[in-house]
This record gives C-alpha cells, sequence and structure tokens, in this order.
C-alpha cells in the first residue's frame, strides 16, 4: 500500500488553477534557474504534450516565468509574473514540440545566459505539484527537488564515488539516494546526490579539491511554506 503525505493528499499551496499546470510548472521552472545559475538573459519554454495545448488557459506561461524569476508557487506575484519579467530585462518566449516519449507535461528549457552560453533542461509535472527533472545539459539524471540535491559532473575514473561518498558521509550527512550516469566508459560521468540535509559550502570545497571534478551544482529544497 502507498503511503501518502498530507502534501498529496491536500494539494500543494499554489497560486492558479491546476497543480500539475501552475504550481508544478513554477517548482520546474525555479529548479531550471538555480541549475542554469545567475545572469540569465532570455528562457525558451519548449512545451510538450498537454502543457503545449492548454499553457495559456491554466496559466502555466506565467508559472514557468515566476519559476524562472525565483516565485514559489503560492506566490501572490505569479500573476504578474510577464509584467515583471519585462521589468528585469528577461526575455522569453513560448514554443510547442513534441519531445518524445515523455510525461505529457513535460518542458524543455533553453535557457541563455549573458555569456552567451545555453543551459538545457529538461523535466515534467507529474501530479500534485511534484515534479522530475530528467536530463541537464543533454545528460541523463532524476531528481525530484524534494531533498537537498547534488549534481556533479566528472571524469569517469575510478574511486570517484567513494572518494564523494566519503567526505559527504564523514559530515554526518546522510545520503537518501544516489544515481550515477554516464555516455561512454571513461569519459564524462553525472552523479546525483539527494541528501537528508543541505550541504555546506565547506563539503563542496572539499570536493571541488579532489581532482577529476568538472562541476558542482547545489539546489536546495523548494517546499511549501519555505523561505
Amino acid at each position: 500500500m502507498k503511503n501518502y503525505s498530507v502534501f498529496d493528499i491536500l494539494g500543494p499551496v499554489m497560486i492558479g488553477p491546476s497543480s500539475s499546470h501552475t504550481a508544478g510548472a513554477a517548482r520546474l521552472a525555479k529548479i531550471a534557474a538555480i541549475i542554469a545559475g545567475k545572469n540569465i538573459k532570455s528562457v525558451n519554454f519548449v512545451l510538450h504534450g498537454s502543457f503545449a495545448k492548454t499553457y495559456k488557459g491554466h496559466g502555466t506561461d506565467k508559472a514557468l516565468v515566476a519559476g524562472i524569476l525565483g516565485m514559489d508557487p503560492w506566490d501572490t506575484r505569479l500573476k504578474n509574473s510577464f509584467e515583471i519579467a519585462k521589468e528585469r530585462g528577461l526575455n522569453f518566449e513560448f514554443t510547442e514540440e513534441d519531445l518524445g516519449d515523455v510525461h505529457p507535461n513535460t518542458v524543455k528549457f533553453l535557457i541563455t545566459k549573458q555569456s552567451g552560453r545555453i543551459v538545457e533542461i529538461k523535466g515534467s509535472s507529474i501530479g500534485g505539484g511534484n515534479i522530475l527533472i530528467f536530463e541537464v545539459d543533454g545528460e541523463p539524471v532524476e531528481f525530484t527537488g524534494e531533498y537537498p540535491t547534488l549534481i556533479i559532473t566528472h571524469k569517469d575514473v575510478p574511486g570517484m564515488i567513494s572518494k564523494v561518498s566519503t567526505i559527504i558521509y564523514d559530515e554526518g550527512i546522510n545520503i537518501a539516494f544516489m544515481n550515477v550516469y554516464r555516455n561512454s566508459r571513461g569519459l564524462g560521468a553525472v552523479m546525483v546526490f539527494e541528501t537528508d540535509t543541505i550541504v555546506p559550502d565547506e563539503v563542496l570545497s572539499k570536493i571541488k579539491k579532489m581532482g577529476n571534478i568538472n562541476t558542482i551544482k547545489r539546489i536546495n529544497p523548494l517546499k511549501e511554506g519555505a523561505v
């Protein structure tokens, strides 16, 4: 029997008519913005399935822009996100595309930074305000944003998983979930750690000093009522 949380039963605190199309969309976009980092110049929201068909009527478009601006699903400014984005100099557009065999509430974020670099992120709103990020810059990943998360890209050499896990363990941080992804043996790989507590800066510094680490992204949980 599945265990249901209060969040599942009551639904998310949110602005807008739909937990999947507004709350989930805002949460997806907020995590995408965190992954992309600061100095976002523009975003192309590539919408798939029911997102593409109903995004205006359900407020998905406003929710996505709000999330990129850092707003939570319950932020009353969400309905004015277009105007706020223009005030902040954020350009955005919406396009429709068949993204293949993915959840019908899926969006591909094409985020252009001030430097000209484009960050590509794919994720789905899977119901009740819950989300799943499943691709970052062409690399397969899988995390929900419910836990503090580390995304570490690194060279695929022996001992990397053990070394990173040991550093986290030695700091008394419990690893709730961990996955490793790679395209080709001996080249690049991605580790995703979901932890019970936020990994502090000093731990990230230790991991960076290991060698063979390319990038580290830290994502803090996006829970209803969080500050």
